[in-house]
């Protein structure tokens, strides 16, 4: 790893991970790692403020009709705190909700491990933080690659299998 990206993963000012559902056993120390690796490759600023709560469906069922009048359960969730967000701001302070319930059932249904897929889902609300948009096609389409490519690059530096515990 270059000194640039090390200066960064150690100045992310808070980087908070809830584990809140019981499923699966998470190695949150390799969790952490993987997400401030992802963090540094999108340039994200140094005081930057990010929770990822590990939830269960029951609890994503909670949130989803509780803040966005959606029934059922869903992969993922982010929140944007930012007060004063500008266009391609990098700082960022927010909440994501990741469902391990629907990672569980998705990477059977996609033939990938829940692992991936929590991954996905974590790099997926960062890129809603950085302010990517996934309602339009084109723009649904742009976020993909990007959550693909840093997925793919993620996979090679860290052992994802590992996020087991």
């Amino acid at each position: 790893m270059d000194d640039d990206r090390a200066n960064v993963l150690v100045n992310v000012k808070t980087l908070v991970i809830l584990n809140r559902q019981r499923r699966k056993k998470i190695n949150a120390r390799l969790f952490r790692k993987i997400l401030l690796s992802a963090l540094a490759e999108l340039h994200v600023q140094p005081d930057s403020e990010i929770c990822f709560h590990l939830v269960a469906a029951k609890e994503m069922v909670r949130i989803n009709w509780q803040f966005l009048r959606h029934e059922g359960s869903t992969d993922v969730i982010t929140f944007d705190n930012s007060k004063l967000k500008t266009q391609n701001s990098k700082l960022l302070t927010g909440e994501i909700f990741i469902c391990l319930d629907d990672a569980v059932a998705q990477a059977k249904q996609f033939r990938t491990s829940w692992q991936s897929e929590v991954v996905r889902y974590a790099v997926h609300g960062v890129l809603h933080l950085l302010g990517h948009d996934d309602l339009r096609a084109a723009a649904r389409r742009k976020m993909k690659r990007e959550e693909n490519r840093l997925v793919r690059r993620l996979a090679k530096e860290f052992p994802l299998a590992r996020l087991a515990r």
